[in-house]
């Protein structure tokens, strides 16, 4: 790490983003209204960000830890493809008010369909 990225850590600044982003599935954004959880009666709302066919991202102040494990449901945006699988956080963000980066969890999908990653993956072509 350069000295000044180092002064500016000590300093609560964050360092520069990278500019390559190098995902393996394709991503876009996506709004989604309601997310349930089985066996919980509070339910998700958020603006899920990233989409893919191997998990998404959940722009929230209250992350979930990584390693919780639940159920997950929603529907895509404009469409009949419905989702259902398992999922697991495997990271989280927390609020921090002089970051730019949002707080939430980025969580992924363990038993999804192969049928529903490929709408998935179509949707998000047809978006693009």
């Amino acid at each position: 790490m350069a000295t000044d990225e180092k002064q500016e850590n000590q300093q609560g600044q964050e360092p520069p983003q990278k500019i390559a982003d190098k995902r393996k599935n394709l991503r876009y954004p996506i709004i989604i209204l309601k997310v349930t959880q089985q066996g919980e009666k509070q339910h998700l709302f958020g603006y899920a960000k990233n989409i893919c066919k191997g998990g998404l991202f959940i722009q929230s102040v209250n992350p979930r830890e990584p390693g919780e494990r639940f159920i997950i449901s929603f529907q895509i945006p404009n469409t009949q493809i419905q989702v259902r699988c398992k999922c697991e956080v495997v990271w989280m963000r927390k609020f921090h008010p002089k970051s730019k980066l949002e707080p939430g969890f980025g969580l992924r999908f363990l038993d999804l369909s192969p049928g529903v990653a490929d709408a998935i993956d179509d949707w998000i072509k047809k978006q693009v």
